[in-house]
């Protein structure tokens, strides 16, 4: 097996985004109402805002990171590196890979474009 990479897509990263902010700016209008404020939908503007502002300014550092697969290793961000043959579970959830290892550390791998490919990659490397 050669070498692969995992890179972000920045389609499933704004994609991301939009869910995070549907679902902010719900929460911030069920709070409103709940505390009885008539300016409810001040929380759909706060929500939008908060998220869209916060995929702003993650968005360099979130799209740079690059997760490595050979047949002996995933190497990821921050000196992050698991044994392939010390991952117990390859889990999908949105855009995201979940990787969890045998002594119970968890990894994340954000933003795929295609999930299930790099999980069947990573599976396929376990065997």
């Amino acid at each position: 097996m050669e070498e692969t990479s995992f890179t972000p897509d920045r389609r499933a990263y704004v994609r991301a985004h939009a869910w995070m902010a549907a679902v902010g700016m719900g929460g911030a209008m069920a709070l409103l109402w709940a505390i009885g404020s008539p300016h409810i939908w001040t929380g759909a503007v706060g929500g939008l805002a908060a998220i869209g502002l916060r995929g702003w300014y993650m968005a360099s550092e979130e799209l740079a990171v690059v997760w490595t697969l050979t047949k002996e290793t995933l190497t990821g961000p921050a000196g992050r590196s698991v044994q392939v043959s010390q991952i117990e579970a390859v889990k999908t959830m949105g855009s995201y890979v979940q990787v969890i290892t045998k002594s119970g550390d968890k990894h994340l791998i954000k933003y795929q474009a295609d999930p299930a490919a790099t999980l069947n990659a990573i599976e396929r490397a376990k065997a």
